[in-house]
């Protein structure tokens, strides 16, 4: 654990929120690991608020955009994934947003028809049952899935 006076810190967690998107949570991590206190880690959260440096939503935004594009990420795992770093409901609403809908089911069966191709099964109720677990485990919607199956028969 290093100790950094406010000036230091300043200037490196500012730094570090230029170089990627940022939570409130991680840089209040960050902050705290280099053994502020938390009166001070609350005025440096403030200062980058200010300045622009953090914003809530628009990490939302683009922590959705990432894991769904990159990842290929259902809404309900992104969904989880960003209550989990504490994002307010209402910026994981616009967040999901940025999800397409006609992308969304695209994305979907595109990952249905790779694992498909994977699966040795040849009992299609196993195949069907393996398929459904795994595009669930990926946080897609139950609906879709059975949609989704369904089209591909």
């Amino acid at each position: 654990m290093k100790v950094y006076d406010l000036e230091i810190a300043r200037q490196k967690i500012q730094a570090y929120c230029a170089y990627q998107e940022r939570c409130h949570q991680e840089v209040s991590i960050k902050l705290s690991s280099w053994g502020l206190i938390p009166a001070a880690v609350d005025l440096l959260i403030a200062e980058l608020m200010q300045l622009n440096f953090l914003n809530e939503e628009r990490y939302a935004r683009s922590f959705a955009r990432g894991k769904f594009r990159i990842k290929r990420w259902g809404r309900i795992k992104i969904t989880i994934a960003l209550k989990r770093k504490g994002i307010y409901p209402k910026c994981i609403d616009l967040a999901m947003e940025e999800i397409d809908n006609e992308s969304y089911l695209k994305t979907l069966r595109s990952v249905l028809e790779s694992k498909n191709q994977l699966l040795k099964d040849k009992n299609s109720y196993q195949r069907k049952i393996k398929l459904t677990r795994y595009l669930l485990s990926r946080g897609y919607e139950h609906h879709l899935i059975l949609d989704a199956l369904a089209e591909m028969e």
